[in-house]
């Protein structure tokens, strides 16, 4: 089959959620993929960097085969014997508390702002129904209901409504607009891609993710832009 047989194919049987480039690939290695006519390319998309590890690792190939043979699935009704053993070797690496492992990057956007919520409704006591979290324009988190409420891109949100409410939408990189938002008695969390994505790799200045931490104390600073850098 040629490359535009297996698109034709695809583009008839699926659904048009996506445009994906006109490459059809066959198979991978590291940081290399090919395509069905054996032409190789560097992977620098890494599957929206879940790929950092390279396409068929040896050793993610070897666990997944071993574990696959062993217990294929095992649902959260159930304890399993290695499910501890994972989260306190993240928790330790990466310093966390607690660890809620996720499929999708938006099931985890989806958790982080129950997260907001509850903590909003619980800690900061924030009455019912009125807590509000800080977005940025041009936003990519996913394409749930919930997540693209908060989309400002007319190809994400169009035809979907009614949205969810509860959003306060911002300029990306503008740590004064952020203070501003923050000073909402009913803010109660800030969602912030660090590099935004979909708007074409929008990298901010530096200082701009540090100064989000404590937009208030930074908000007398002048930052500098990433041409001054």
């Amino acid at each position: 089959m040629k490359p535009e047989d297996y698109i034709t194919r695809e583009e008839k049987y699926g659904a048009h959620n996506y445009h994906p480039l006109p490459v059809v690939l066959r198979r991978g290695e590291g940081v290399f993929v090919w395509d069905v006519e054996g032409k190789r390319y560097f992977d620098f998309l890494s599957g929206y960097s879940a790929l950092s590890q390279g396409h068929c690792h040896p050793k993610i190939v070897k666990a997944l085969m071993e574990q696959a043979e062993r217990l294929t699935l095992v649902s959260r009704a159930f304890h399993a014997d290695i499910l501890g053993e994972y989260m306190e070797f993240t928790c330790k690496f990466f310093r966390y508390d607690k660890l809620l492992p996720m499929n999708t990057g938006a099931e985890a956007v989806e958790t982080a702002l129950k997260l907001c919520r509850r903590w909003g409704y619980r800690r900061k006591g924030v009455a019912p129904e009125r807590a509000k979290i800080v977005v940025c324009s041009e936003n990519f988190h996913g394409r749930t209901i919930t997540i693209i409420s908060m989309s400002t891109d007319p190809s994400s949100y169009a035809d979907f409504g009614p949205y969810t409410p509860g959003f306060i939408k911002i300029p990306y990189n503008n740590v004064d607009a952020l203070a501003e938002a923050l000073k909402d008695p009913d803010a109660v969390g800030f969602l912030v891609e660090p590099i935004q994505g979909e708007a074409g790799v929008v990298v901010p200045d530096d200082g701009y993710l540090r100064a989000c931490y404590d937009p208030v104390s930074y908000t007398h600073l002048t930052l500098p832009t990433n041409r001054e850098v």
